[in-house]
């Protein structure tokens, strides 16, 4: 069966849309497409208050890709103890965090020439 072919557009606004719903925090968006051998186009971050909303925020994002797009991730890892949970959806990679984990790796800094979009809270 074909991949349906979905743009990083609309998966990005898509993915965004599943962490409004359940109030993540401090979203950016990592533009890594002009940056050599990188895994992905995109990374999405974004953090939580605690692991029950880390979760929620995953459950969001897999909600509402998979209602709009019919899509979902390829793989999802670090949901039992909700601290830090990579969603991969090939060309865009969601971290979603708990805040004192994401203010400890730091992953933003890691990619310093990527172009960095936050997205402000509308609550």
């Amino acid at each position: 069966m074909a991949k349906k072919n979905i743009s990083n557009d609309d998966l990005l606004a898509n993915i965004i849309k599943g962490i409004e719903e359940v109030k993540g925090n401090d979203i950016d968006i990592l533009d890594l497409r002009a940056i050599d051998n990188t895994v992905c186009d995109y990374f999405v971050i974004c953090n939580g208050t605690s692991n029950t909303q880390v979760n929620a925020i995953v459950h969001s994002i897999q909600k509402t890709v998979s209602k709009e797009l019919k899509d979902k991730p390829w793989h999802v890892e670090g949901t039992d103890n909700g601290e830090w949970v990579l969603m991969d959806y090939v060309n865009i990679v969601v971290h979603v965090f708990q805040k004192h984990i994401r203010e400890y790796y730091n992953i933003e800094s890691l990619w310093g020439d990527a172009k960095i979009t936050s997205i402000g809270n509308n609550y």
